[in-house]
């Protein structure tokens, strides 16, 4: 077996497109309880209360919707110097950007379906203002204990029409080590869950059987708990926003979730915050767990909305 190697640290953030957006704010930060950071020709730059950065999310006004980039941050200079010569040397071409908000410069590229990703190293600590600076040292910022209150950024998922070729995209270049696979019989895979910590999933690629490209499924946001979820589903339920799925337990990771449409970002497929728990994966490289997934599906033993049934 090969030893693990680690060039990515962590998923940084993401920009989102949207064509409303005072309503996207206002769903971000009353809702969600995201602070705005900082807003720059257009952008705003949107962070949880636990980010040690300066922002999870850029959200930007467009006359779409739809991912602008997934961005994740590299372990060292010469981790990004690695990463990026790897990508030229496969023949994938990419860009540099400018710094932005704190971050960067990065490097921008594409995964095997068309999404576009940046990896940077330089980055910024958060100093919040006075107003919101904590009594603890080791915090980043005050409490805000506004909307679902969420903590960070905590994946991106992603559609895509070859799922195995973006899972070993990430594995092969990246080094990000896969912790789930849903896979069909044939040996076609539906789903992949994937991370450079020992979190479950940062990253994620699911079948998108529509036949799209480059198409984003949902991001999610970590809370600290159970009762955080189900307070985020009052809170979306007395505002009007659609609830799409849960509260309830996912089987693949084991997150307790709530998905929700923000209705001027997300189309179907739709943003899904927020989420809690999930178990910590803190098995040896090369130990994925794998389950096979039969048709036609039916109702799962856990409570929620409709999901695959593992074969014994």
């Amino acid at each position: 077996m090969a030893e693990r190697w680690r060039d990515v640290a962590h998923i940084g953030h993401a920009e989102l497109l949207t064509p409303a957006p005072e309503a996207s704010l206002d769903y971000f930060t009353a809702l969600l309880g995201l602070t705005v950071a900082a807003e720059h020709g257009g952008s705003w730059y949107l962070r949880g209360y636990g980010d040690y950065e300066p922002y999870c999310l850029k959200l930007t006004a467009s006359d779409r919707a739809g991912l602008r980039h997934l961005a994740v941050r590299a372990w060292s200079p010469e981790a990004l110097a690695r990463r990026v010569a790897w990508l030229e040397a496969a023949g994938i071409g990419g860009r540099w950007t400018e710094p932005d908000g704190g971050k960067g410069p990065a490097y921008e590229f594409r995964d095997p379906d068309g999404h576009p990703v940046r990896i940077y190293y330089e980055t910024s600590k958060y100093t919040p203002p006075a107003g919101q600076r904590p009594a603890m040292k080791s915090n980043y910022q005050r409490y805000a204990g506004r909307g679902a209150n969420v903590r960070r950024l905590e994946h991106v998922n992603l559609m895509a029409g070859d799922v195995r070729a973006c899972r070993e995209f990430w594995a092969d270049g990246f080094g990000l080590r896969t912790f789930e696979i849903i896979r069909q019989g044939d040996g076609s895979e539906d789903g992949a869950w994937l991370s450079s910590t020992v979190q479950g999933h940062e990253v994620i690629y699911v079948r998108d059987y529509l036949g799209g490209a480059a198409r984003l499924h949902h991001l999610a946001f970590w809370v600290d708990s159970r009762e955080d979820v189900l307070r985020a589903a009052d809170l979306m339920n007395d505002a009007g926003v659609p609830i799409e799925a849960g509260p309830s337990r996912h089987i693949p990771i084991q997150g307790f979730y709530l998905y929700t449409r923000e209705r001027s970002c997300g189309r179907r497929p739709s943003m899904r915050p927020s989420r809690a728990g999930g178990r910590g994966c803190r098995r040896p490289s090369g130990t994925t767990a794998r389950r096979r997934w039969a048709r036609p599906r039916r109702r799962s033993r856990r409570t929620g909305p409709r999901r695959p049934h593992p074969l014994p």
